[in-house]
């Protein structure tokens, strides 16, 4: 199996609906994301696919979630912006774009500081 990994990066503001601690008030992240996208095969240049589609398919979702608040954008206004959310709207946003016969994207992962980070995978 072969993989591939792209970092990327936005800043956002988020409150989480319900939570009974810090998080609950309005606060921003400047946030981390590594999507990996695996292959059992190589395309004809011997790539799972080309970093520079990656990057601009990515690229396209954190444009949807940088410098914006969150919980005003869908799904995020009816559904909490945790980081394990984020991270599954951002692997489900890229798999429409990305997922290929022999290619899917495999997990992303979205950090929220250098130490607290969530992965969603398929």
């Amino acid at each position: 199996m072969f993989e591939v990994v792209v970092h990327s990066h936005f800043a956002s503001a988020h409150n989480l609906r319900g939570y009974k601690g810090k998080c609950e008030e309005l606060h921003g992240h400047n946030w981390k994301v590594a999507v990996r996208v695996a292959s059992e095969t190589l395309d004809s240049l011997g790539m799972v696919l080309d970093f520079g589609e990656l990057k601009k398919e990515l690229q396209k979702i954190m444009e949807k979630l940088d410098h914006k608040y969150l919980n005003d954008i869908p799904p995020f206004d009816r559904l909490n912006p945790s980081s394990e959310n984020i991270a599954q709207f951002i692997f489900r946003e890229l798999t429409n774009a990305i997922n290929r016969e022999g290619r899917r994207v495999s997990s992303v992962s979205v950090w929220e500081s250098d130490s607290s980070a969530a992965t969603f995978s398929a």
